[in-house]
């Protein structure tokens, strides 16, 4: 075996900021950590290293040209439960709560340090570790675990253990797949439905738990006390996988 064979492959960090000079501090100081550092000034440069190559987390900037950071991290949280710390010169209670509801894991305010910003680096890794150990396992034929029923991804449907369909609207199927990409992750209303233009937030809100109580009745074994789709006070629901799924 050679001596680079047993190495641990480095962690690939992406670091997305429209100043060339934040992104040279973060890149100095984190890639004497062993980081692999990419640079980006904007979301279309982002896009162009992420189809180059998967992130392992991304820091991402608030105000960039174009598609701002809030913008990109819904965009992205849709499709990847890649990590990403939100890096803004904004303070506020609100600006924390819209960069975390868009799917960010954390929000760091500028001027930071940078021993704050390595721990919470490793923080968020540390978790999105943990977070991928209890991943819902696919079976062999391709379907995703929900207790006594599994999702499968290809026909949109339900099937039970015997392999019949349990079908499901566009939107449960939509909402089910949303829970199977984010297993153990609490997912807001606003994550969960994409309302129509003009639609209020009580309308919204009305609407989601309509569809979970749906899909309530299809998955547990208990629709009144609910353990695999559960509600999290004045946040939203939480998909928890059962430890028994084949």
């Amino acid at each position: 075996m050679s001596p680079t064979a047993s190495r641990p492959i480095p962690v690939r960090l992406m670091v997305v900021d429209d100043e060339p000079e934040i992104r040279g501090m973060i890149a100095d100081g984190l890639g004497r950590d062993g980081y692999t550092i990419s640079h980006c000034g904007d979301g279309r440069e982002l896009d162009a290293a992420l189809s180059a190559g998967p992130a392992d987390l991304i820091l991402m900037d608030v105000i960039l040209p174009g598609e701002d950071g809030l913008a990109i991290a819904r965009r992205l949280r849709a499709s990847s439960p890649v990590p990403i710390i939100m890096l803004t010169g904004k303070d506020t209670i609100i600006d924390l709560i819209v960069g975390l509801e868009v799917g960010a894991d954390d929000y760091l305010t500028k001027p930071f340090d940078m021993r704050e910003l390595r721990a919470r680096i490793r923080a968020v890794l540390r978790r999105a570790a943990t977070r991928a150990r209890h991943l819902p396992q696919p079976t062999p034929e391709g379907l995703v675990c929900f207790g006594a029923v599994f999702l499968d991804r290809e026909a949109h449907c339900l099937r039970d253990g015997d392999g019949a369909v349990i079908r499901l609207t566009a939107g449960e199927f939509s909402m089910l797949d949303m829970f199977a990409r984010n297993p153990n992750v609490v997912l807001s209303r606003d994550r969960l439905y994409e309302p129509a233009p003009g639609v209020g937030t009580e309308s919204l809100d009305r609407c989601v738990d309509i569809r979970i109580a749906r899909l309530r009745k299809k998955i547990e074994a208990d629709a009144s006390k609910p353990g695999i789709i559960r509600t999290v006070r004045n946040a939203g629901y939480i998909f928890v996988p059962p430890r028994d799924c084949a």
